[in-house]
């Protein structure tokens, strides 16, 4: 095979590779929710516990509130330098305390520490209230659709 049988083998692959992008792409888009789903999925959020938060109420997790879509995690991080919670429901409500998530108060995934994380993946629609449990005037809300 010369430089130009070669050159003219070489086009005609990348002709094909981009087709086939083109239809893999065009598949995706038309096939509807569940390749949206899927995609939707491997979304992540981060949410920050920011500087001096236990004293900043609704104003301590940024942002707030978070929207997000069903399949998608969240995840927060303490950039504080104290050591915070993020645990579903409202202060003083005990019966519904932790029920949807909970980073709990010591074990791997408390927040003990500024740059400690806690995920989440959100599978159902609906407002989820949330707090610090050490700091319960630190008020947040994630907002699954």
């Amino acid at each position: 095979m010369n430089y130009r049988q070669t050159f003219q083998t070489f086009g005609i692959l990348i002709a094909v590779a981009v087709i086939a992008t083109a239809a893999a792409a065009t598949t995706i888009v038309s096939s509807g929710a569940s390749s949206i789903n899927y995609a939707q999925a491997q979304t992540g959020v981060k949410v920050s516990i920011v500087p001096g938060s236990s004293t900043l109420g609704d104003k301590a997790f940024s942002p707030n509130p978070v929207n997000v879509k069903v399949g998608d995690t969240v995840t927060w991080t303490n950039d504080d330098t104290q050591f915070h919670t993020v645990t579903s429901g409202s202060p003083g409500a005990t019966g519904e305390l932790g029920k949807v998530f909970d980073s709990k108060l010591s074990g791997p995934t408390a927040l003990t520490t500024k740059g400690k994380t806690f995920s989440h993946k959100f599978t159902e629609k609906g407002e989820i209230p949330y707090f610090c449990q050490l700091h319960p005037t630190m008020l947040g809300k994630v907002v699954v659709s």
